[in-house]
């Protein structure tokens, strides 16, 4: 009998998801608000110390809104991280705006403040997208300086560093505005779903009016301007309360997951991913780099997925991208090595000791 596929990072239910949608069937609030998606809310406001939330559709719903409401159009540019997924940045194009985007540095894999620097007094960006990738947090305090010495709007794209935290503080939670995922391979999951937390509530009540399709208050539906259904189910934030309850352990299990790689690799030709003194990430994926160049990425993947377990290559940065082949950029090189080098390894919170095992002698067997 094949063994079950051992996968990247799977969903991790922790037994209270059920009680929540139970509730939301009792009281027949299936797909419309009700009081899971308030209390949601509320949750991720308790444990990141945000002062506002939004329960969003998806992270990248959660950032186009933040963007609308700064009121970032077609005449503005926006700044971001090369190094990232394509949905923390596709938003800018929703705006009409133009991307300007950012090179990783060597010491956190996240956004060079120096080049940021560069950019800022080359393109004069309005606002700035950082991602915090793979769950580590970006160099926040030199990243914020220059946003407040340029005048630029700060926006954390936090969709894969729930629960890690920057000098005590929960990323998401720092800058003019922060966006959270809960799709399936996250951390903590809902299915599919984000959230906007920002300090100041005019903008989110902006992107509330404009999640809601814009209707105005009135006893027919009244529309002045296009908004969007972007709105998290009753049934969908049911889940997301449920997993908040184990987000703190989700993340001491990653963080293990991620010391036993580091420590059963030590003496191969394999880097990890660094973490910035005064941080804790919550290592969503323990990060690899190969350091052997006779031995690439890809035969480490296919070594992996010939044993039936999940490996995938780094994030290719978004200036190499081909749909943002035209697109301004200010580079260094890192994060075009790193997607070169690196690997993710499974790293879900169920992961067995056993597997973890197995996934240790298979890449040993590749360098063997």
């Amino acid at each position: 009998m094949a063994r079950d596929r051992i996968f990247l990072s799977p969903p991790h239910m922790g037994g209270f998801e059920k009680a929540f949608i139970d509730m939301a069937f009792e009281k027949n609030y299936i797909a419309p608000l009700g009081e899971n998606v308030t209390g949601f809310e509320e949750d991720v406001k308790s444990f990141t110390g945000a002062k506002n939330a939004l329960a969003l559709s998806s992270g990248t719903a959660a950032i186009h809104l933040a963007l609308k409401a700064f009121n970032i159009g077609a005449s503005d540019r926006v700044a971001a991280s090369s190094f990232t997924f394509i949905g923390s940045v596709s938003p800018i194009w929703f705006v009409g705006a133009e991307p300007i985007f950012i090179d990783s540095d060597e010491a956190s894999w996240n956004l060079d403040p120096s080049l940021f620097e560069s950019a800022c007094k080359k393109y004069r960006p309005k606002a700035l997208i950082v991602t915090h990738i793979y769950g580590q947090a970006a160099d926040l305090d030199s990243i914020r300086d220059l946003c407040d010495r340029y005048g630029v709007i700060l926006i954390e794209d936090a969709a894969e560093s729930l629960g890690a935290t920057y000098k005590g503080k929960y990323t998401g939670a720092i800058a003019q505005a922060g966006v959270y995922s809960f799709n399936g391979n996250k951390i903590i999951t809902t299915s599919g779903g984000g959230m906007l937390v920002a300090p100041d509530e005019a903008i989110v009540k902006r992107a509330f009016f404009l999640a809601t399709q814009a209707r105005e208050n009135a006893p027919h539906y009244e529309h002045r301007e296009v908004g969007y259904n972007y709105r998290m189910s009753n049934i969908v934030a049911g889940i997301g309360r449920g997993q908040m309850k184990v987000l703190e352990s989700r993340v001491k299990r990653r963080r293990e997951i991620f010391s036993f790689y580091r420590d059963a690799l030590r003496d191969l030709p394999i880097g990890f991913m660094p973490e910035l003194p005064n941080t804790r990430g919550n290592r969503w994926l323990t990060t690899i780099t190969i350091e052997d160049r006779k031995i690439t990425p890809e035969r480490l993947r296919l070594a992996l997925e010939a044993e039936n377990i999940e490996s995938r290559p780094f994030w290719k940065p978004m200036h190499l991208q081909p749909v943002f082949q035209n697109a301004k950029q200010i580079t260094s090189g890192v994060s075009e090595k790193l997607f070169n080098k690196g690997l993710c390894l499974p790293s879900g919170a169920a992961a067995t000791n056993d597997e973890l095992e197995l996934i240790v002698r298979t890449i040993k067997s590749v360098f063997d």
